[in-house]
């Protein structure tokens, strides 16, 4: 018994060992921008030379900074919206409109995870090209909508899913119609998963850069505002600082995104039980 406990104790200890050497290569470049977004040279390079805010102060009164965010704010907004609501009726009609041809757009709704994003910012511009659209602003909300869309189906459709079919089928057999059902009954009880979804197809499209630069016109978002500044190393302090704000808000945003949803499936739990 001694030798099978050593050789798990040993094999326990290995796979410690492993999961924080994958940490430490995972986090730690991303744990050095706030760093030296704090230090007082344009080199990223230690020594240290002091502490400094000096590189956040140059985020005001930039306006080419705020434009930049701007768009990425009002891109985000709109994008994640419809991909919000397409993410709603996709996965809804997927999981109670009994067709194959739902199943279909359901299952190629979540396609654009598999495919390269250099791939899908060609196959955009050359459509957005065809329909006479070409690199503007409207081609990027599309074009982030499609991006987004995978999660927004995905965590709506694991709503759905663990709402108990009892509660649809009693709202049925008293005379609601489907519209009046998942109006009145499944989309309430859905609620902090929609916002959950919202929140990170919003996140998707912010940080999204790679559609961006294929289809961005003359109105560049974040993404390819920080990339263009990256050309010249005077600004990668404030680029870095730039970053770290990134960085702190999509935590916060993604924590309570996630937390959203932990109490949306708590509710669906309940609602089991009640059933």
């Amino acid at each position: 018994m001694n030798a099978p406990r050593k050789e798990a104790n040993a094999g326990g200890r290995w796979l410690g060992l492993y999961v924080l050497a994958y940490l430490v290569f995972l986090y730690l470049p991303i744990l050095l921008i706030p760093l030296f977004s704090f230090n007082d040279s344009i080199q990223a390079a230690f020594p240290l030379q002091g502490f400094t805010f000096g590189w956040y102060e140059t985020l005001y009164d930039n306006p080419a900074l705020s434009g930049a965010l701007a768009n990425s704010l009002v891109i985000g907004v709109i994008a994640a919206s419809g991909a919000t609501l397409c993410g709603i009726t996709v996965s809804y009609m997927d999981l109670y409109g009994r067709s194959p041809l739902a199943a279909t757009i359901s299952a190629v709704a979540r396609l654009p995870i598999l495919i390269p994003g250099v791939i899908i910012g060609i196959s955009l511009l050359i459509l957005v090209n065809l329909i006479g659209l070409g690199p503007s602003r409207v081609a990027i909300v599309l074009g982030h909508i499609l991006v987004a869309l995978p999660t927004t189906v995905v965590v709506m459709r694991s709503r759905f899913a663990a709402i108990p079919k009892t509660i649809r089928e009693a709202a049925l057999d008293l005379g609601a119609s489907d519209w009046t059902t998942f109006r009145r009954v499944m989309l309430p009880l859905s609620a902090p998963a929609v916002l959950s979804a919202f929140m990170l197809a919003f996140l998707t499209s912010f940080d999204e850069f790679i559609v961006v630069f294929f289809l961005a016109g003359t109105e560049p978002t974040l993404p390819l505002y920080i990339w263009s500044q990256l050309r010249f190393p005077r600004s990668l302090p404030t680029v870095m600082a730039l970053g770290t704000v990134i960085l702190a808000v999509s935590f916060m945003i993604a924590a309570l995104a996630e937390i959203l949803r932990h109490r949306g499936l708590g509710t669906a739990r309940r609602a089991a039980s009640a059933a």
